[in-house]
């Protein structure tokens, strides 16, 4: 049976693509000169090679999309930040020989490629991610290089229909359609998978602090709408202020009183420095009291980290109803998903830098690595 929803999503997943268009339904029509016309996320018409064989990915989280496509063969360049900091993010951690290719730019939150670097490189296709218009289209006329402009959507789940339609229009693009396909089933079946477990729970109240939003940020660093937790009908108690990221007034957390708390590891050393300067605050919280203070793999960097999201909703569905996950072991099933997404398995990886899923002690807690604060 479960064989069979898979099979379904996938084909489901394909039939409704719509941001290529093509005669065929399939995300491009190829021309007498070797070229497909096809539609970025931006509703840009771009022709591009109809056998791509050399790409550059540039922006927050187009890499990631493409080594999830299990094209990493591909790629002929990558951006500065993808080679500076090479923790945290499994992608690189997975496939380390990324950052040995020549460099597009430095990278980073709105810093655009280097177009020398670009047109010396000749890759076939550049994606991109967080540039509107006037961006790619310079991009594309300085360059004379297709520029492709992909979505992670706003993610508010992990059903993201922007975020598959990239997938589905890369995929088209590098000649992994199939591979798109399963990837979105993946995805969209460990969600359905999530949501099952844990229909007809009663909620329980959580927060979640130290989230990375260009950069790194300590316990007022939050997000509403946190796909983790709605996957596992968690009670978000951050979701009276509407959605997305969200900096709170400390003293908000007093109010709220969650019944636990988990600590994005990626802003976990902040924390830490923050609870030794201001400890009675701290151990007012309820939730440190009762020592329900936890830590997840980071979410943020680089944008979303849509394995590792994953991965801390299975772990945080284990702390707040063991019951229903007392099949499952955290840091296997993180591997698990790793693996289909990354093609290694790199759970101890990052929880050698971060320390894993894993309750905290504020008082004696330490980390190995940190988010940079100014990426």
């Amino acid at each position: 049976m479960k064989r069979l929803l898979t099979v379904f999503l996938i084909l489901l997943t394909v039939s409704l693509s719509g941001c290529i268009g093509n005669t065929a339904e399939k995300g491009g029509s190829e021309t007498t000169t070797g070229t497909i016309t096809v539609t970025d996320a931006l509703g840009r018409t771009i022709e591009v090679p109809a056998h791509v064989e050399r790409v550059v990915a540039a922006g927050p989280g187009a890499l990631r999309l493409v080594v999830y496509l299990n094209a990493s063969d591909m790629v002929v360049g990558v951006e500065d930040f993808e080679k500076r900091y090479s923790f945290g993010r499994p992608y690189i951690i997975a496939h380390p020989e990324l950052k040995e290719l020549p460099s597009i730019g430095p990278g980073g939150p709105g810093k655009l490629p280097d177009f020398e670097a670009l047109i010396k490189l000749e890759p076939d296709v550049i994606f991109i991610t967080y540039v509107d218009i006037k961006t790619a289209d310079e991009i594309g006329e300085k360059t004379g290089i297709p520029v492709v402009v992909l979505s992670y959507g706003e993610l508010a789940t992990f059903d993201n229909e922007e975020l598959f339609r990239s997938l589905e229009l890369a995929g088209r693009i590098l000649n992994r359609e199939e591979r798109a396909g399963e990837v979105i089933a993946f995805l969209k079946s460990a969600q359905e998978d999530l949501l099952k477990r844990t229909e007809g729970v009663e909620p329980r109240s959580a927060y979640v602090g130290g989230i990375g939003y260009k950069g790194a940020h300590g316990i007022e660093s939050t997000e509403a709408g946190y796909p983790p937790f709605a996957a596992v009908h968690a009670k978000n108690v951050a979701d009276e202020l509407g959605s997305g990221h969200k900096s709170i007034d400390v003293e908000k957390l007093l109010e709220w009183q969650p019944e636990y708390i988990f600590i994005d590891e990626g802003g976990l050393k902040l924390v830490l420095d923050d609870y030794r300067k201001n400890p009675d605050f701290y151990n007012s919280l309820s939730a440190v009291k009762e020592g329900n203070v936890y830590g997840i793999l980071p979410y943020n960097f680089y944008t979303t980290n849509i394995g590792t999201a994953l991965a801390d909703a299975y772990f945080i569905g284990k702390v707040l109803y063991p019951e229903r996950f007392k099949d499952i072991d955290p840091a296997e099933k993180a591997d698990e998903i790793y693996r289909f997404l990354l093609g290694k398995p790199v759970y101890a990886v990052m929880a050698d830098q971060f320390g894993g899923f894993g309750s905290i002690d504020l008082s004696n807690g330490t980390v190995k690595h940190s988010l940079p604060t100014s990426p």
